[in-house]
């Protein structure tokens, strides 16, 4: 559900859920970013598919915006489909080490955050993100990639950290 539904709101949210993921990160070393849990996920792939993802909001916005396509979630891609790019994501992202995939959602942050500031509350809130092909707004789709993402990211690191304690 989101909890927006004007830009002030909407910065407001995304700087809370950044500042405890930023938390959180800081107390990860690589060694334990790097480790896979049950379903062969890590830590590491969890912060590189969040960064990645403000990437494809802001590509899909971009494109909505210049009248092109917009391919949800990537072309040659449909949503049924997102374990299978999200298993190619990882595939991509491999060579990455921790201090690259935190580098890497610290500046996408700083994207969607500006992003967020260069637009005004109609641009984000006053009707359906072109190209989306539903009643989404900009800012909607914003909060899902960036704090909703950051919640989500959190909560994954909260788990795997007590699971590491016992």
């Amino acid at each position: 559900m989101p909890a927006a539904t004007n830009k002030d709101d909407l910065i407001a949210v995304t700087d809370k859920e950044y500042g405890k993921l930023e938390k959180l990160l800081e107390t990860i070393d690589a060694d334990f970013a790097l480790k896979k849990d049950d379903d062969d996920t890590s830590i590491k792939d969890v912060i590189g598919h969040r960064a990645h993802w403000i990437e494809l909001f802001l590509g899909w916005y971009n494109d909505g915006m210049a009248g092109k396509e917009v391919f949800f979630p990537a072309k040659g891609y449909k949503w049924s489909e997102l374990k299978r790019y999200n298993g190619n994501l990882r595939e991509q992202q491999a060579n990455l080490s921790w201090d690259d995939v935190v580098q890497m959602l610290e500046q996408n942050h700083k994207k969607i955050r500006k992003f967020m500031e260069d637009h005004s509350d109609k641009e984000l809130y006053g009707g359906p993100m072109k190209g989306a092909n539903n009643d989404w707004t900009p800012g909607r789709w914003a909060e899902a990639a960036g704090p909703s993402h950051y919640r989500s990211a959190a909560k994954y690191l909260r788990a795997r950290i007590r699971a590491q304690k016992k």
